[in-house]
């Protein structure tokens, strides 16, 4: 008898599927606390025993789900019962660190706390083959990826606002095609080119996320490329809000840009509020916007990629049943669950299971970026490649910033709005005066209320204006 046997792509639908069902149908853990500010809710908070007791349960929940991962997908499931629960305590420790407030504030998430750890064990020690051979990090970034999708809301577009959706989409196309070709000129290869473009124009570490599991690309590049999206957001911090203060930019107009132009959506907070409460609303926006692109913009890299890359010497362009066998197809699960979250799902079970489909989703992806240290050579990273994938990304960034501005100025200043108003009255004024309006005989007249007196008053005296009107209107 055949084993039953799904592919990667379809086991992280189904998977990811299977948790928003749980999660709806109120099957949910309690989540654990990582958050604290200080030593004394670290330890009386964050490692107090009921909050042990509350990760032990999510260890529970998530193992189940990797077990029945790992047997739809054909691997042995004596080798996920192994491997999967030193992975999730490594991961465990990351979301700690990463649970400190000082480093969330300067905009460290926690995937970042999960690859360095991972790094350091397998480059400081020799890891087991067993353990090496059982990380299944590709499968738990899709299943985080499918879970995005309840979180992409189109909604949340038009409450965006018109100008924050307008910048956006501007900056993202604008950016990203530029970076993509800065990569392109300095000989950088297409996946990572793909990944850095969607990094620093869309909406940094998701951003690299999707477009390395919708063109299935190198787990090595990928965890470069989220090291830079770090390490550069990290400065920005510091320079936009003190640059912005300088050119006297108003509080609207900081907001846009810095939304627009740091990566992390922690990051962008933090800055904001360093700006003000209303930079701070206004960036969160701008960049809430981008975040919804990025479902757009991973399907449609999905497609340019199952059409483009070659395999073998293949010469013509694929036809469709190529491109639907290259298709990413978890791309489709995503998908499927920003427009089902989007409009078939009541507001209130969204506001209800989106905070715990997000902490699912962020553990998911924590768990690959562990898995993805542990699966990488920290001497494979210092490549001339990635030399020139690091200039190539502050390239863009500092076209990102210039360009962001402009677009910010234009929007928020009141500028453009201004001019697009007085093009649209001289417009109506020139079509009514080519087109004057003309009443016919056969028409009924025309009747003019005047207003400001009452009926009497003011007619008999000098200080009214009714009698003189009517005498003009009449002459």
């Amino acid at each position: 008898m055949k084993r039953f046997k799904l592919t990667e792509d379809w086991t992280a639908t189904v998977v990811g599927w299977l948790i928003i069902l749980l999660i709806v149908c109120q099957f949910k853990p309690t989540w654990p606390s990582f958050a604290w500010p200080d030593a004394e809710i670290l330890l009386n908070k964050v490692i107090a025993l009921d909050n042990v007791g509350h990760s032990l349960i999510v260890f529970g929940f998530m193992f189940c789900l990797a077990l029945i991962a790992g047997l739809f997908s054909g691997k042995r499931w004596i080798a996920v019962v192994y491997s999967f629960p030193v992975v999730f305590f490594l991961t465990l420790i990351a979301m700690v660190v990463g649970g400190n407030k000082f480093l969330k504030t300067w905009g460290f998430e926690t995937v970042i706390f999960s690859l360095l750890l991972g790094l350091f064990i397998s480059n400081i020690f020799t890891l087991p083959k067993w353990l090496k051979d059982s990380l299944s990090s590709e499968l738990f970034v899709k299943i985080g990826l499918v879970l995005l999708g309840t979180n992409v809301l189109f909604g949340d577009l038009l409450e965006a606002g018109a100008l924050g959706l307008i910048q956006s989409c501007v900056v993202v196309f604008v950016v990203w095609n530029f970076c993509f070709w800065l990569c392109r000129k300095m000989k950088i290869d297409k996946e990572m080119a793909l990944m850095l473009s969607s990094a620093v124009s869309i909406c940094g570490v998701s951003a690299a996320v999707a477009t390395a599991g919708a063109i299935k690309g190198d787990k090595k590049k990928l965890s470069y490329v989220v090291s830079l999206v770090m390490v550069v957001a990290v400065p920005m911090i510091i320079i936009l809000p003190v640059l912005a203060k300088l050119m006297g930019l108003s509080e609207p107009m900081a907001g846009a840009w810095i939304g627009g132009t740091i990566d992390t959506t922690g990051a962008v907070a933090a800055t904001g509020a360093i700006y003000g409460d209303v930079a701070l609303q206004t960036s969160t926006i701008v960049k809430f916007s981008q975040n919804v692109l990025l479902g757009v913009a991973a399907f449609a890299i999905s497609i340019y990629w199952s059409y483009t890359k070659k395999e073998g010497v293949e010469e013509e362009k694929p036809g469709l049943k190529v491109i639907w066998l290259r298709f990413p197809k978890f791309v489709l699960g995503f998908v499927a669950a920003s427009l089902i979250f989007s409009f078939a799902v009541s507001p209130e079970v969204v506001k209800e299971t989106t905070p715990i489909l997000k902490n699912i989703q962020g553990m998911w992806f924590a768990l690959a970026f562990t898995s993805i240290g542990l699966e990488t050579d920290f001497r494979s990273l210092l490549t001339s490649e990635n030399r020139r994938s690091t200039y190539a990304f502050i390239g863009a960034q500092t076209f990102n910033v210039f360009f962001t501005l402009l677009m910010a100025w234009l929007l928020f200043s009141g500028i453009l709005t201004a001019a697009v108003s007085f093009t649209a009255v001289l417009c109506i004024g020139q079509n009514r005066s080519d087109n004057p309006v003309r009443v016919s005989a056969a028409e009924e007249p025309v009747k003019i209320m005047a207003l400001g007196d009452s009926i009497t008053d003011g007619y008999f005296g000098t200080d009214g204006y009714r009698k003189y009107f009517y005498h003009n209107m009449t002459e």
